[in-house]
């Protein structure tokens, strides 16, 4: 990235402008233009959009959030099903007249990065572009990051530590992880949240599509929680159709258990995609959380615990979660 003289920035983003109204469409493009930004293409529909990011993947998607045929939200799923195909993150943008914090928490709910009102101040419209293509860069230089790290991991097979199938590290590797992470916190302070996340009538998938439908099913949900967490947090895959997640935390106080439902929607806000169609599913969960102050747990003790509360979820229903 370069500056220009005076106060526009020429940054190396590829950016895409989407709504049903030329005019619209126009302006925003000579506001952006004006501040640097040269690889601007126009698109008059969703539709349209999704067809320039299969040939050209962009950085930024500003899109407006009332069109005909598909709305900026519907359009912000098919952006995101493509990126998790494509092992890439795009930055979604809305721009809309709609006012207030239910339509701002709607959004970002489904999956946007940032919500503009109309009308759309040009200075704005640039700073919330630079934002959102730093967000993209990170977010893409992390799944290159881990692209690197799944072949690393491919080497730590022979100790037994990696899922073959889904690449994310396995009950042993998270039990070595949890004895590591429950003497840090009892001596340094701190907490974390241990979760084992269970697939609600996986046997249908099976049953209904075919084993390597389930196969792609798991592979998808690996990545998707990996996205869904931060990147510090760690993934496990325990047996066929659960999974294991530690959340480390600085301070107790922060936590917000709230976090488990936005993994939650991360999962079941879109179908999978498999041979034969696409798989809704949802998830079922029991977590345990241990903080600096309390009596220290042993591995076993914490992971068995979590498998109750998982119980404790599943006697309700699919859907569900338990914390202890």
């Amino acid at each position: 990235m370069s500056e220009n003289q005076g106060t526009t920035m020429s940054e190396d983003l590829s950016i895409v402008i989407v709504d049903d109204m030329q005019f619209s469409r126009a302006v925003l493009k000579s506001a952006l233009k004006r501040s640097g930004y040269d690889d601007v293409r126009l698109a008059a529909s969703a539709t349209e959009t999704l067809k320039m990011l299969r040939e050209r993947g962009a950085d930024v998607v500003v899109a407006d959030w009332v069109m005909p045929e598909m709305n900026g939200l519907e359009l912000t799923d098919a952006i995101r099903a493509m990126d998790e195909e494509k092992s890439r993150y795009t930055s979604v943008i809305l721009f809309t007249a709609k006012e207030g914090e239910d339509a701002m928490l709607e959004a970002f709910h489904r999956g946007v990065d940032d919500y503009l009102t109309k009308p759309v101040n040009d200075k704005e419209l640039a700073a919330r572009v630079f934002a959102a293509g730093r967000i993209a860069g990170m977010q893409n230089d992390l799944l290159q990051t881990t692209s690197a790290l799944q072949a690393l991991s491919n080497n730590l097979e022979s100790i037994n530590a990696v899922d073959v199938l889904t690449g994310v590290g396995n009950r042993r590797f998270l039990a070595r992880q949890l004895d590591s992470l429950l003497l840090h916190v009892h001596s340094r302070g701190g907490g974390l949240c241990y979760a084992v996340v269970d697939i609600d009538d996986f046997q249908r998938v099976n049953r209904d599509y075919s084993y390597d439908a389930g196969d792609e099913v798991l592979r998808a949900l690996a990545r998707r929680l990996r996205r869904a967490v931060r990147p510090l947090d760690i993934v496990g895959r325990l047996e066929a159709d659960t999974f294991g997640l530690i959340l480390r935390y600085e301070n107790p106080a922060h936590f917000r258990p709230g976090i488990f439902e936005r993994i939650r929607e991360a999962v079941r806000n879109r179908p999978f995609r498999v041979d034969g169609g696409e798989v809704e599913i949802d998830i079922s969960m029991g977590a345990v959380c241990f903080n600096s102050g309390d009596e220290l747990l042993t591995v076993p003790e914490l992971m068995e615990q979590a498998e109750v509360n998982l119980q404790r979820a599943r006697s309700r229903g699919a859907g569900q979660l338990e914390i202890g």
